[in-house]
């Protein structure tokens, strides 16, 4: 190796710097190689930002040995390398580029057809005698009401969601033929109507815990106001008359609840979400119970601004009041499909 001229040297230099590069470049460090040489020792200790400008150059730049200039070309295992390095950057960089487009904000506005159950309960004193009851009513067919939810995203992880529903109904029921019992009449044309008024708005903070490209679970917390209004009349000629159902009652309170999210493919999206307030946490005055909700839609995107989206939604209101001359208690559940728009900006 000693009889090796100039040239030689240059060359067996070259392939060694090229090699050492692509190794270092595999394990993340500079390769530590034995060399007779210290041109190649001087080579190799470049700094490694001068090494990199080089390399990014091409053809174009090379390292001064002896005061000449050799131009040093690119073996294919180091072409291989950078390729590798930047295929692997850009699938790292994906993820946050596909957060970063997601839509700041979604409204999606829509109707439920609402099927209703309702049982009043209740119990007192008369004489000494302790006198419950427990009724269930209808008030008469199902009925499409509005429904509205939105998405404000804070960050890939934090959001805001809130969500409004409302149920309003009135029936009335007319005696067409009079009815006689122990010696009392009911005439005919007797009636009885009642009406019932439901309103729940919230406004919660979702934290995703995990969030995946196709998988998201949130946890949330924030606040609910609802609002219930019970009203019932009977005209029943000489046996009764008057209002015997009159219940009134709105208060916030802090709700809690968790959400799953599925996106299967770019257009459709799956959402699952359930929630709970106990008025014990609240302003519900002398009210004792709870409210529990889920619901669940399927969502399909013609464009990152648009959708239709289609689910189930539930409700339930369970709730007993005391006052001096007893308890009442009022159950309602309210529940169907729901169908409407998204519009996301």
């Amino acid at each position: 190796m000693r009889n090796f001229g100039a040239a030689g040297r240059s060359q067996m230099q070259s392939a060694t710097i090229t090699s050492s590069m692509c190794a270092a470049g595999a394990t993340g460090g500079v390769a530590r190689e034995r060399a007779t040489s210290p041109h190649f020792a001087h080579s190799l200790h470049l700094p490694v930002t001068q090494v990199a400008r080089r390399l990014v150059q091409g053809s174009g730049s090379g390292f001064n040995t002896h005061g000449a200039t050799r131009t040093m070309r690119l073996s294919p295992h180091l072409t291989t390398c950078a390729s590798c390095a930047l295929a692997l950057s850009l699938l790292h960089a994906a993820p946050a580029s596909a957060a970063d487009g997601d839509p700041r904000f979604t409204l999606r506005v829509g109707a439920m057809n609402i099927d209703s159950s309702n049982t009043l309960r209740g119990s007192t004193d008369i004489d000494g005698r302790e006198v419950s009851f427990d009724r269930d009513f209808d008030l008469g067919g199902k009925e499409w009401e509005p429904r509205v939810d939105g998405l404000f995203r804070i960050s890939d992880r934090q959001r805001l969601i809130f969500d409004y529903f409302k149920y309003d109904k009135d029936r009335r029921e007319t005696l067409d033929d009079s009815v006689s019992f122990d010696g009392t009449t009911v005439p005919a044309g007797s009636f009885v109507k009642g009406k019932l008024k439901y309103q729940v708005a919230s406004l919660v903070y979702d934290y995703s815990v995990v969030d995946g490209d196709r998988f998201d679970l949130g946890l949330q917390l924030g606040a609910e106001y609802a609002k219930v209004n019970a009203d019932a009349y009977a005209d029943l000629g000489d046996l009764y008359q008057g209002r015997f159902l009159d219940e009134k009652t709105d208060g916030v309170a802090p709700v809690v609840g968790a959400r799953l999210t599925f996106t299967p493919s770019e257009h459709w999206l799956i959402n699952l979400q359930g929630q709970y307030l106990n008025t014990n946490w609240g302003s519900f005055d002398d009210y004792e119970g709870d409210l529990s909700r889920a619901n669940a839609i399927v969502q399909y995107n013609f464009n990152p601004n648009f959708g239709i989206f289609a689910g189930y939604d539930w409700f339930r209101l369970d709730v007993d009041r005391k006052g001096r001359d007893g308890v009442i208690g009022l159950k309602q559940e309210f529940k169907g499909p729901l169908a409407g728009i998204s519009l996301s900006f």
